[in-house]
């Protein structure tokens, strides 16, 4: 009953702020990468899948940080394009699917990455992050002793400042979220939120990077899937004008993965507005 609650009041959302998605124009955020042509997106990316190949065997292990309701088999198709790459992948599913307490989720995601290094050897791990994945991995490395063993954060729709449709969510069901507490975290203004973005939004010498869509259902506003504070945010629209991608998407999506990849390589960023 309660998943069927969130899930509908969810829908319903979706239906009223998706055809608002086609009124944006291309944003104006200062740490936003710029359009190229796709001549030269095209050569860079070629390029740069060749130097990704030679180097990820070599590299930090990845953890996939799944979001809310994110069981680990949604994220295996980014998990294998990153294992084709030479990466090794292991996918991090939240603790009862992300319903609980963020910061408990933070907690046992310390506990994982230092399994994943004792395991593999290696000093430090990236993050691929997905939704409410992006804040526990943030919490994780601001408040829990990640930023000495994270090297690269990457977060593809994260309500990184919250989103409105957990606020709607909350109003629909009388200002409890059902009772689910990671929604209540998640609301624009919650005392999580204030406690996460007070400060530097990128802590340590963790190398940040965002990536965002304007047809993302679940996080309005979209923008509030960025950081501050000389984080590289990468709206995919900004590139890929006619690129069309969803919050379950990001994960799937040809384009937003040649981010990814280049964000891991320390690669210039131009993503690949034709890949698949």
């Amino acid at each position: 009953m309660l998943l069927r609650t969130i899930l509908a009041a969810t829908t319903a959302v979706t239906v009223l702020l998706v055809p608002a998605t086609a009124a944006h124009a291309e944003p104006t955020t200062t740490s936003e990468t710029t359009t190229a042509s796709a001549t030269t997106t095209s050569a860079a990316e070629a390029a740069t899948a060749g130097a990704t190949s030679l180097a990820a065997a070599g590299a930090n292990p990845v953890v996939v940080v799944g979001g809310l309701i994110g069981i680990s088999i949604a994220y295996e198709p980014i998990a294998a394009r990153l294992r084709a790459d030479g990466y090794r992948v292991s996918i991090y599913q939240l603790p009862n699917l992300g319903f609980g307490d963020i910061r408990e989720s933070a907690r046992a995601l310390s506990s994982y990455v230092d399994q994943v290094r004792a395991a593999t050897g290696a000093a430090k791990v990236d993050l691929v992050t997905h939704s409410e994945g992006g804040l526990v991995s943030r919490w994780y490395v601001k408040f829990l002793g990640g930023a000495g063993k994270v090297d690269h954060y990457v977060s593809l729709g994260s309500p990184q400042q919250g989103t409105y449709v957990a606020n709607i969510i909350n109003f629909l069901v009388l200002g409890s979220c059902a009772g689910i507490v990671a929604c209540q975290q998640m609301s624009i203004g919650s005392s999580f939120l204030t406690d996460l973005n007070a400060g530097d939004d990128t802590p340590g010498t963790v190398r940040w990077t965002t990536v965002r869509t304007w047809q993302d259902e679940l996080v309005r506003p979209v923008d509030n899937a960025a950081l501050a504070d000389g984080a590289t945010n990468v709206l995919v629209q900004a590139w890929c004008p006619l690129r069309i991608v969803g919050h379950l998407g990001l994960v799937l999506d040809g384009t937003t993965y040649t981010v990814v990849r280049q964000a891991l390589a320390d690669a210039a960023i131009r993503p690949n507005c034709f890949a698949v």
